[in-house]
């Protein structure tokens, strides 16, 4: 019996080959530091930042060693004011947070009071004030582009989210998370080629962050080696689908191999893999990829027809005249029918099991929608 050609929409690690994840604003840091009086820790102490622009306020309470935490603020200028536990304010000054900790900036900034020393808090030159300045107008431009590339994602519009993206990337090249989003836009209006590119840029950044040879950057919050190893895996992925497009088989096949090997949940990467080789006619190892993606996930319905077609088109002709066909060619088609008994592949697994002479399971209920 010869199977039919099978044309598989090829999945992707990513919804819509566009979403992501919502990028941290720019200019928002992370304060924390410890309350003392000559050097003794202030317990239950009350530490109110506010922001001199906005009139926002920050509130955190001492612990009993007085250290205290407060995150989101915006890098400007802030009056810090510390009550004790009774109320009574205790300290009072005017502080500029920059995000900037033993001089050097970041993501965060430690700000300890001595209550015994009053009032002031250091002060910053004129040059200072200036390039803090320059980097909140830096941040807040980003801002703009990010919401901008994140609106045009949300509502599909590819070609809209490109350039706000384009300028991300150029911008900070290190921030692997804007060329994964550029090259999923890309993908997504045919431009192949260009998203190829993308994904290769993304990949070796992805790639010393992993190899541990890009050491961790307190401004880029994309340089966690868990987070980029698994983004790894999807641009892997995405890259092998623009191969696919390109009609280049071998070369999506070596991508959606080194996906496999990366990410944490390779049933997608070996499943596109299950469905290349297929496609490709290279039997052996579409039942390889297969079986890696049913073991990945036992529930991803098409593998097991791809398999069970795979298997149906080995078997040969007994001496009986019976059709043999190789062991688990019934089990992986009715595992397909219990998996998906309405699945667009429903009635061509039944004629595969009443060819080979296989009873068709019956007691599988359609799915309610």
């Amino acid at each position: 019996m010869k199977t039919k050609s099978i044309h598989l929409i090829v999945l992707t690690a990513l919804l819509a080959l566009g979403s992501f994840i919502a990028w941290p604003q720019a200019t928002l840091t992370r304060v924390n530091g410890k309350v003392t009086n000559a050097g003794k820790p202030v317990a239950n102490a009350q530490v109110v930042l506010t922001n001199l622009n906005t009139g926002r306020t920050f509130k955190a309470k001492t612990d009993k060693n007085g250290n205290y935490e407060m995150v989101g603020l915006e890098r400007t200028n802030y009056q810090v004011e510390v009550s004790d536990a009774s109320g009574q304010k205790i300290y009072s000054s005017k502080q500029g947070i920059t995000g900037e900790t033993n001089g050097q900036m970041g993501g965060s900034q430690q700000l300890d009071i001595d209550i015994a020393q009053g009032g002031g808090g250091p002060k910053y030159t004129k040059e200072q004030i200036e390039e803090i300045k320059k980097q909140n107008a830096k941040a807040e431009g980003q801002n703009a582009l990010i919401s901008q590339a994140q609106a045009a994602m949300n509502a599909k519009n590819w070609e809209g989210a490109i350039p706000p993206l384009q300028q991300l990337v150029q911008q900070d090249p290190n921030r692997w998370a804007f060329v994964q989003a550029l090259g999923n836009a890309q993908l997504n209006t045919g431009q192949y080629d260009q998203a190829i590119q993308s994904f290769e840029k993304g990949i070796q950044v992805t790639q010393g962050i992993v190899s541990g040879n890009t050491p961790k950057d307190p401004k880029n919050p994309d340089s966690d080696p868990v987070k980029a190893k698994t983004a790894m895996a999807q641009m892997l992925t995405n890259e092998g689908n623009a191969y696919l497009k390109l009609h280049k088989n071998p070369e999506a096949v070596a991508a959606f191999e080194k996906a496999a090997n990366m990410d944490p949940n390779p049933g997608t990467a070996y499943f596109n893999l299950c469905a290349t080789q297929y496609n490709s006619g290279n039997t052996e190892g579409a039942l390889a990829a297969c079986d890696k993606a049913i073991a990945a996930d036992p529930t991803r319905a098409d593998a097991y027809f791809i398999k069970g077609s795979l298997l149906v088109a080995q078997g040969k002709m007994g001496k009986d005249g019976k059709y043999e066909a190789p062991q688990g060619t019934s089990e992986a088609l009715n595992k397909y029918l219990e998996l998906q008994p309405d699945g667009p592949h429903a009635n061509d697994v039944k004629q595969m099991l009443q060819f080979i002479g296989s009873k068709v399971e019956t007691t599988y209920k359609a799915k309610k929608k």
